[in-house]
């Protein structure tokens, strides 16, 4: 699969989420939906990836 070819399907993807669901709500909620979507159209996704952060204070 070309570079081409993954983006056609992300902006696609966001298309019809953008169309069945307008604006408004938030974006954790579009976050959610895109995921979902993108591992039913057989893309290999992660969810947000996270970490913890070491700091002054924050041991």
């Amino acid at each position: 699969m070309t570079e081409n070819d993954i983006s056609r399907i992300i902006v696609d993807v966001c298309y019809q989420i953008h169309v069945e669901l307008g604006p408004g709500l938030l974006e954790s909620v579009y976050e959610e939906i895109l995921y979902q979507e993108l591992k039913n159209e057989g893309m290999m996704v992660e969810d947000k990836n996270h970490f913890q952060l070491f700091g002054e204070g924050n041991n």
